[in-house]
């Protein structure tokens, strides 16, 4: 006599293998799809930090980047992504080479993605405006409705050799941009000398920051 089978067990224990692997699928593909995320954001923040194009732009070339860079570390944000670790990835594959000039760059992107945050720029219009490289409306602080212009932190026609280097590149309402003009002071003379480690900055632009006699 044969023995029995026992199809409606097999066809259950069939049924609970698949509701498992239903189960199992999202965390199966989570690491993968997160991955893919953070790759894209990096390599889209990582183009536009890269030395190679921006020594490529004319005279405030880099400005819209700085935007277009806030837009991108805030929608990884969005997404789940810690824009620290987008920030330190991006900087590692764009092509710097000079350990300070990564740091430098690193910080500057997420200082401005706080300063965008202060300012009320990261509402859905800001970020339309700066995903297009434009300057969003400040909606916060005593400078609502000005725009969140690019400040060279050290003035261009004091260190031109910075125009295009995003980590000399701030946002700033519009009227406190104006009102700076090419005033040197601690900030700047303690930056020049980062930079100037960095090798990104001459050493004649360097000595001329030091000597300044103060804000003009």
């Amino acid at each position: 006599m044969s023995e029995p089978t026992n199809r409606g067990g097999n066809a259950s224990m069939k049924l609970t293998g698949w509701l498992l692997i239903l189960c199992l699928l999202p965390a199966m593909f989570a690491d993968g799809i997160q991955a893919a995320t953070l790759e894209s954001y990096t390599a889209n923040i990582a183009q536009l930090i890269a030395p190679a194009k921006l020594v490529t732009l004319g005279p405030r070339g880099a400005n819209p980047r700085v935007q277009k860079i806030v837009y991108w570390l805030e929608s990884a944000r969005s997404d789940g992504q810690p824009p620290e670790k987008v920030a330190a990835v991006a900087v590692r594959i764009s092509g710097m080479t000079n350990a300070a000039a990564i740091v430098l760059t690193e910080n500057a992107m997420l200082r401005n993605l706080k300063i965008a945050g202060e300012l009320g720029c990261l509402d859905k219009d800001g970020l339309a405006e700066m995903r297009r490289g434009k300057s969003p409306t400040v909606k916060r602080g005593p400078y609502a409705g000005d725009k969140a212009s690019v400040d060279h932190i050290i003035p261009r026609d004091i260190a031109p050799e910075l125009d295009c280097v995003i980590a000399n590149l701030e946002l700033l309402p519009l009227r406190v941009n104006e009102s700076k003009n090419d005033k040197i002071g601690a900030r700047q003379r303690s930056l020049a000398k980062e930079f100037f480690k960095a090798g990104l900055l001459k050493s004649e632009t360097l000595a001329k920051i030091e000597n300044s006699t103060g804000e003009k």
